[in-house]
């Protein structure tokens, strides 16, 4: 039985190149990808085929109904990078950092971006997500990365 798949897009209101060093820049990258009011901290960044990154997301304090997949308040993923077409697409495979059985496993985003009238289509294609990952939270959380990029341009 294949695993969930969800598509989340936006038009953000920059040039392809722009949003490109926006995915690529471990400092711009930590500002839009946590969904939300979450917050991240990027603990290593290699830009380049089987390079990645290690970030961390955390859920707003005070804040209830969400328990971390690392700890209380934290998502750690592991992610490499398993294709880059630079300026045009890169394929992450995500890894939690967790204990729990049903958020194990690869899930692949592939991030891709297309020239569009007013700025650049971005798209997150998110495969393969494990059962412990609801796919309407996935979704969620990928137009609420989409919405901080897009503001990061001003959108």
């Amino acid at each position: 039985m294949p695993l969930p798949t969800t598509r989340a897009s936006r038009l953000i209101p920059a040039a392809p190149d722009a949003v490109w060093n926006a995915l690529m820049d471990p400092e711009i990258l930590v500002r839009w990808l946590p969904p939300g009011d979450m917050t991240g901290r990027m603990h290593a960044f290699d830009g380049r085929v089987g390079g990645g990154f290690e970030m961390s997301l955390y859920y707003p304090e005070g804040e209830t109904g969400h328990v971390g997949k690392t700890a209380e308040r934290e998502d750690r993923t592991r992610v490499r990078f398993a294709a880059i077409t630079p300026g045009r697409r890169v394929v992450w495979a995500v890894l939690f950092d967790t204990d729990a059985p049903a958020l194990k496993g690869e899930m692949t985003i592939t991030v891709s971006l297309e020239p569009a009238e007013g700025g650049t289509r971005v798209t997150f294609l998110s495969e393969n997500l494990p059962p412990g990952l609801r796919p309407a939270d996935n979704k969620e959380g990928s137009k609420e990365s989409l919405k901080k990029l897009a503001a990061w341009f001003g959108g």
